[in-house]
């Protein structure tokens, strides 16, 4: 599987697929649009090992609700992602069975060497 979950309304998300430049074979899906699936977001934690890993605590929705201070749990971030897609961090970029979470640029870099084959 090749496939890129980001939000085409995120000028991170867009700059990243530019300087990407992805093969024609990868399949983008524009979060907002097109929702996240259970079962989409169960095969990205079966890859990443973890819901928290998927979650974005930069999202605006992260503060107003005041979750830092709340327990989280696996349940309640899945939860949280399949409710509102500001959660899932992004970009997500899935390279058969890796998984790639969020923009820094290690992760790009990392994206970079995977597409390269090294």
């Amino acid at each position: 599987m090749k496939k890129v979950y980001y939000l085409k309304t995120c000028s991170t998300c867009i700059r990243i697929l530019k300087d990407l430049n992805l093969p024609e074979d990868f399949e983008l899906q524009d979060i907002k649009t097109e929702p996240i699936t259970v079962k989409q977001v169960e095969e990205m934690q079966q890859i990443s090992g973890s819901y928290e890993s998927l979650f974005s605590k930069r999202a605006k929705l992260y503060k107003e609700m005041d979750l830092k201070n709340a327990d989280l749990k696996e349940a309640d971030y899945k939860h949280y992602i399949l409710d509102h897609y500001t959660f899932l961090s992004r970009p997500v970029i899935i390279i058969d069975n890796q998984i790639f979470i969020g923009n820094s640029k290690k992760t790009v870099e990392q994206v970079k060497n995977a597409l390269s084959g090294k």
